[in-house]
């Protein structure tokens, strides 16, 4: 993984898609490049854009937590 280890995350939802088959390729040699898996790398996108929109705290702003 990076030098910066992120802590584990809650994985139990899961997201499908439909990508060019050259560019998934692309993408998975980039991936390898940088020694992380591309689910380590969507959820890094995805993490960062959460965080980009809604500020880092979103979580602890959240209305709709689980009990």
């Amino acid at each position: 993984m990076s030098a910066m280890t992120m802590p584990k995350e809650n994985r139990t939802a899961r997201l499908t898609l439909l990508i060019d088959p050259e560019k998934k390729a692309a993408f998975e040699k980039l991936c390898k490049a940088e020694d992380v898996t591309p689910s380590q790398k969507v959820r890094q996108f995805i993490r960062e854009y959460v965080e980009q929109r809604l500020g880092e705290d979103w979580r602890e702003r959240r209305t709709d937590k689980p009990e």
